[in-house]
């Protein structure tokens, strides 16, 4: 059997990693032959807590799970990590701006992209899930210098596997068949679900999703806004953000990400922009990807319509102003 590989789960008392830990140590990500030591960080007021996620753990009897490391000192939580889910962030609260949020964040982020340089191993895949992700990413690799910028990244998996089944609702098709579905920008109320370039299989043959629903006005508007504000929806609703829906999509994120892409599939990720698609360059940035042997590039020569141009500038906009004001919240 191989060896066990160290993964670090950040906000490990909490919700999203109260579904995410199962679904790791079960061998859902790093495949059924991969044993793992799970390293689990949370603050000291939740240690309590986090000492009952470990007695689960232990009574899941997983047999992949060959061991879990509950810490408070992120000095313990990164050493020797292969695998990062940071997914620990203050979470968003009624009433609070996006700027209140990024103040609390950023900090924590420069903290872990510190202790990821100094005890973490230097090819190690760190995603950020924790709110503002994008921006939060972005801090985390730039305190994070021996570790390659292509290293960091920010999960708009969410918002795809939320646009790949309204489609599939949509069209009254099972959500596999559904692929290609692209997330463009930042993971806010700014990103763009772009369905133009999406397939989808019926009787075994590829269509494009846009022949098949025949609406252009429907994908244009309802389908974007309702991806774009599906997780407000789910916090209306639940009087909590999504959390078994954004395990899935993190443990979806980094299973792609360590054991590629299908031919002809690709996936959105928050990658560091190289100025694809004018993107601005050195933010954190939602790309349509495909992956292999751990590497992803970015899907070129994607034709671009007038009206996702304007949505991308949008949302390209937000995160270069979002970069400034979190340099300025560290630097201050």
């Amino acid at each position: 059997m191989a060896e066990p590989l160290r993964v670090v789960v950040t906000g490990a008392a909490g919700q999203i990693a109260y579904s995410l830990l199962y679904i790791v140590a079960k061998g859902d990500v790093f495949g059924p032959n991969q044993p793992i030591i799970l390293h689990l960080l949370d603050i000291p007021p939740m240690m309590g807590v986090l000492e009952g996620v470990v007695m689960e753990l232990a009574d899941c009897a997983l047999p992949l799970l060959h061991g879990v490391v509950p810490t408070d000192d992120p000095a313990v939580a990164f050493k020797d990590v292969t695998a990062a889910f940071l997914v620990g962030a203050m979470p968003r609260k009624q009433g609070m701006e996006r700027k209140d949020l990024l103040s609390a964040n950023v900090k924590i982020f420069k903290v872990q992209g510190e202790a990821l340089d100094k005890y973490a191993k230097k090819d190690v895949k760190v995603l950020v899930v924790g709110n503002p992700a994008n921006t939060n990413a972005l801090i985390c690799s730039r305190y994070a210098p021996s570790i390659p910028k292509e290293n960091f990244t920010a999960m708009t998996r969410l918002d795809q596997n939320r646009a790949q089944a309204q489609i599939a609702a949509k069209l009254g098709v099972p959500v596999r068949q559904v692929s290609n579905l692209i997330i463009w920008g930042n993971h806010s109320s700014t990103q763009f679900p772009d369905a133009s370039h999406a397939l989808v299989n019926i009787n075994g043959a590829n269509t494009a999703v846009v022949e098949a629903i025949k609406d252009a006005a429907w994908l244009n508007s309802v389908f974007v806004e309702t991806v774009q504000k599906r997780g407000a929806a789910v916090i209306n609703a639940r009087k909590m953000s999504s959390a078994m829906s954004a395990a899935k999509a993190a443990s979806d994120h980094m299973r792609d990400w360590f054991l590629g892409t299908e031919d002809g599939r690709f996936v959105s990720m928050g990658v560091i922009s190289d100025g694809s698609y004018c993107a601005p360059k050195d933010v954190i940035f939602s790309f349509p990807v495909t992956i292999k042997c751990g590497k992803w590039k970015i899907v070129q020569e994607l034709g671009i319509t007038d009206f996702a141009r304007k949505l991308l500038d949008a949302t390209g906009k937000e995160l270069e102003e979002e970069r400034q004001e979190a340099i300025q919240i560290i630097e201050a």
